[in-house]
C-alpha cells in the first residue's frame, strides 16, 4: 500500500527587481515583480528535490495533480507568473524570467540540489522554452523586437522534466483551434459558409474527408498570419511616429472551431465528441475565455505568432538533454494524442518515457482512480532517475 503523506501548503511571495519601459500587469511597483507562489511540503519527507510548475498565466496552485504529488511525499512548488489570470499582455520570455526566479530560489534559498520542471498543459511548452535557454541562451529581445535578455540572464537549467497532459504550444494549438470560416477580423460574422463548422447548412459535415481537413488547416495558419501581418505593420507605424512604447488593444473572435471537437476520428482518443475542455466548443468559439480572446500587439507576437513565438514545444524539445517523462491522458478534451506524441518524439534524447493514462481527462476531474495512476507513475520514474528515495 502507497504511503500517504500528509503535508504543509506554505504561501509565500517572490519578488524581484527589473526594468522596464513600460508596465504590462496591474498594479504595484514599475519596477518590481511579484509571483504569488505555494511551497508544499510533505511532513516527516525530507527531500533534496522539488518538483517546480508554472503555466503561463498560472492558476493551477489546486489542481488535482499538484496536491496529489504531495501526498505521495513529493516536495512541489506552484508558481504564479506575474500574467496570474490574464494573458492579454503576456509576454512568454518575461514568463521565463520568473521561472528562472523561482528555480534559483528553490536551489539558493530553499537548498533544493534538484529541480524537476513540471508541464501541466499549457505549462508544458513553457518549461521546454525556458530548459532551452537555460541549456542553449539565444534570445535577447522579444518577437517585438524589445530588448529581453535571455543569454545575459544566467538560467540555471533544471535537472528533470515532466511533460503532464501538454500540449506543443500557445501559438500552435491556438492555430488548431481558429476558426477558419471568419473572413473579416473586424466583423465576424462575415464567414465562409464552406468552412463554417458550426452552420448546419454547411454541406461539409463529420466525419470530415481529409481533402476538407487539409483546405481548413491550411486557412487556418493563413488566418494566424494575416493578424500577424497587421500587428507588425501596426508597430511599425508607431515607431515610425516615434511611440516606440505605443500599445494597441484587439479582440480575436473565434477561437475554438477545431474539427476534431466535432469529428472524434481526428486525432482520435476517448473524449467525447461535440465538447472541448471548456465545456460546448460552439460557446467557447466566441465566448469570453477563448484563447487569444483580448489580445496586445506585443502579446500576439509572443503568444500566438504561427511564425513568431519563440515558445515553440517541439523546437524546444530538440534542445533540451535532461531525463523526461511525457504522460498523456487518453480522454483529453484539450491536449490530444497527436500533441502528446509530437513532444515525446521531439525530445532530442533517448532518456525518455511516454505514458498514457486510459480514459483519463484533461484535470481528472471526478477520476481518483486516473489521478492516483499517473501520479504514480510519476512517483517511479522519479525514483528510477534518483530525484526521490524510496
Amino acid at each position: 500500500m502507497t504511503t500517504k503523506y500528509e503535508y504543509d501548503r506554505i504561501p509565500y511571495l517572490l519578488a524581484f527587481a527589473e526594468q522596464s519601459k513600460f508596465k504590462d500587469t496591474y498594479g504595484g511597483s514599475a519596477d518590481l515583480v511579484a509571483l504569488e507562489s505555494y511551497w508544499l511540503k510533505p511532513k516527516d519527507k525530507p527531500s533534496d528535490t522539488v518538483i517546480l510548475f508554472m503555466h503561463p498565466i498560472g492558476g493551477g496552485a489546486y489542481l488535482p495533480m499538484v496536491s496529489a504529488l504531495a501526498k505521495k511525499g513529493c516536495h512541489v512548488i506552484y508558481c504564479n507568473s506575474r500574467y496570474r489570470g490574464t494573458d492579454s499582455a503576456l509576454i512568454m520570455e518575461k514568463v521565463v524570467l520568473d521561472m528562472a526566479a523561482c528555480v534559483r530560489d528553490a536551489k539558493e534559498k530553499k537548498g533544493y540540489k534538484k529541480v524537476v520542471l513540471a508541464g501541466w498543459s499549457g505549462g508544458g511548452s513553457l518549461s521546454l522554452f525556458y530548459q532551452a535557454q537555460a541549456e542553449h541562451p539565444t534570445i535577447t529581445e522579444t518577437p517585438a523586437g524589445d530588448p529581453l535578455d535571455l543569454v545575459g540572464a544566467n538560467l540555471i537549467p533544471a535537472d528533470g522534466m515532466m511533460l503532464l497532459a501538454a500540449h506543443i504550444s500557445r501559438a500552435g494549438t491556438m492555430t488548431e483551434w481558429m476558426d477558419a470560416s471568419i473572413l473579416d477580423e473586424n466583423d465576424p460574422s462575415r464567414r465562409d459558409p464552406e468552412l463554417d463548422l458550426y452552420d448546419p447548412n454547411n454541406r461539409n459535415q463529420p466525419p470530415y474527408s481529409a481533402d476538407f481537413v487539409n483546405k481548413y488547416r491550411a486557412v487556418q495558419i493563413a488566418r494566424n498570419r494575416k493578424i500577424t501581418a497587421w500587428v507588425k505593420q501596426k508597430l511599425e507605424d508607431f515607431r515610425r511616429d516615434g511611440l516606440t512604447s505605443e500599445e494597441f488593444a484587439f479582440v480575436v473572435h473565434g477561437t475554438m472551431a477545431d474539427p476534431r471537437w466535432l469529428d472524434p476520428t481526428i486525432d482520435p482518443n476517448d473524449r467525447a465528441p461535440g465538447w472541448c475542455y471548456l465545456g460546448d466548443p460552439k460557446v467557447v468559439n466566441n465566448g469570453p475565455v477563448g484563447l487569444a480572446r483580448f489580445c496586445t500587439l506585443r502579446g500576439w507576437l509572443s503568444q500566438w505568432s504561427y511564425d513568431d513565438s519563440n515558445a515553440n514545444g517541439l523546437t524546444c524539445a530538440a534542445q533540451i538533454s535532461v531525463p523526461t517523462l511525457v504522460i498523456g491522458n487518453t480522454a483529453d478534451d484539450a491536449c490530444t494524442p497527436s500533441h502528446t506524441h509530437r513532444l515525446y518524439e521531439a525530445v532530442g534524447h533517448d532518456d525518455k518515457e511516454l505514458y498514457e493514462v486510459k480514459g483519463a481527462n484533461h484535470y481528472y476531474f471526478g477520476q481518483k482512480d486516473k489521478l492516483d495512476e499517473a501520479t504514480g507513475r510519476c512517483v517511479e520514474w522519479l525514483m528510477k532517475k534518483g530525484f526521490m528515495a524510496d
